[in-house]
């Protein structure tokens, strides 16, 4: 089966160009026309708003775009923070959702008026100390167990490490009602990467009771309600991808059995989506180098899992397109490895693909979200360019490619690098 690439080949030949491989590419209409998508089908609840993750794509120009289209951002650490306030986004715009904080990040979140979400119950006393009590907080709720959707188990929350439990939640917003807070917001992330149209509805029903049985017990006055993120991308082509429509519809009539009879129809809906919003929008763009034939067929690309961790560190799949053989067979099968030193840096093992050549431009899909993000520098190997491909068809660059005077840059303290030459 295929997945459908957002460029052609002549495209990425004229890209590169001006951008050596690798690097990776994003489809500007692709995600707008995603964002409108979202708000469309939340457009049933007044205050709805999406915070984008910002550890999925952490690139400004993404962030802008997101911006015109409507949504915050949701940070977890000082440097999401900073980078949100440098793209204009204060105040309501961020939702700070962090665990194990330094107080230096309470700080900065307190400072732009962020909407700031407790992971744990000692937070309440730690935020007091270190930035104050806002009159607005969020709480995260972890109902401990398996989470279940039939018969299927989707995640353990039980086993994470996020999250207060019930008991502490109701003490908690006893607590900070004392403090000051006038409003609440409560949040949770169940599952990760579902590939459900069944996921949201049931986090809903879940946070959905919990909060009137909540403000019943406490008195808060819960305006929102965070269903995080947690909707998946089908990785593999040969699942249907999540109906956002179908999503929000099951949404809307959690809010109205529950919600509504309790007289709590006003409470805003939020969202932190990272991978739904970027992932199918963004791939990494690779040439063949290399061609190796020992106990198996092997095509050496110039990316690795510098570029892309997620295969190596997850065993992930991601689906490859060999541009301009979209058509051909797929009668040889191969590992597509990276260059690092670890035999886990393999794009995919035992895949079948057309016949690759030499200098054949390779599309691996689906990296978007998670995927220049994660890079890391393990063998010195420099992390790429990031490049826009914009609604009118021409490029940008969003990212220039590492150098090794960017390498080097953390021992500028002294004098023994100097005679490097770059």
């Amino acid at each position: 089966m295929k997945k459908k690439t957002f460029v052609t080949l002549d495209q990425v030949k004229e890209m590169n160009q001006q951008y050596p491989t690798p690097f990776h590419l994003y489809d500007e209409k692709g995600i707008r026309e995603n964002a409108r998508k979202l708000k469309e089908a939340f457009s049933w609840n007044k205050g709805f708003r999406e915070y984008f993750a910002v550890k999925a794509t952490p690139n400004p120009f993404i962030l802008k775009i997101l911006q015109e289209e409507g949504c915050g951002t949701d940070c977890s650490s000082l440097t999401e923070l900073m980078m949100s306030e440098a793209c204009g986004f204060t105040g309501s715009d961020i939702m700070f959702s962090s665990n194990v904080t330094p107080a230096e990040e309470f700080k900065k979140a307190k400072e732009l008026g962020a909407f700031i979400n407790l992971d744990d119950f000692t937070h309440i006393a730690f935020l007091e100390e270190t930035a104050g009590i806002p009159e607005t907080i969020f709480c995260r709720y972890n109902p401990g167990g398996f989470f279940k959707l039939g018969t299927d188990i989707m995640d353990n929350p039980g086993d994470a490490k996020y999250g207060f439990t019930k008991e502490q939640l109701i003490e908690g917003f006893k607590i900070l009602k004392t403090k000051g807070v006038k409003q609440f917001g409560i949040h949770s992330f169940l599952a990760s990467n579902t590939v459900s149209n069944e996921y949201y509805p049931m986090l809903a029903k879940i946070l959905f009771e919990l909060a009137v049985e909540v403000k019943e017990k406490t008195g808060a006055d819960i305006k929102y309600i965070n269903l995080s993120g947690g909707i998946g991308i089908p990785y593999t082509p040969d699942k249907e991808p999540n109906d956002i429509m179908v999503i929000g519809e099951g949404v809307r009539k959690a809010f109205d059995e529950i919600l509504v009879p309790a007289g709590m129809g006003d409470v805003s809906i939020f969202t932190e989506l990272g991978r739904f919003m970027l992932a199918p929008y963004g791939c990494l763009v690779t040439k063949a180098i290399h061609e190796k034939h020992i106990y198996k067929e092997y095509i050496g690309v110039d990316a690795c899992a510098v570029n892309l961790m997620r295969p190596a560190m997850y065993g992930s799949y991601h689906h490859i397109t060999v541009l301009g053989k979209e058509d051909a067979p797929c009668d040889h099968k191969y590992d597509v490895t990276g260059s690092l030193c670890e035999n886990n840096d393999k794009f995919a093992i035992d895949r079948m693909l057309p016949k690759i050549d030499m200098g054949d431009y390779l599309v691996i899909h689906d990296t978007g979200a998670h995927g220049f993000a994660m890079g890391y520098n393990y063998n010195g190997k420099l992390k790429s360019a990031e490049v826009l491909l914009q609604e009118d068809g021409t490029t940008k660059l969003i990212r220039r490619a590492e150098t090794p005077k960017d390498y080097f840059a953390t021992f500028d303290f002294c004098d023994i690098l100097d005679n490097v030459k770059q």
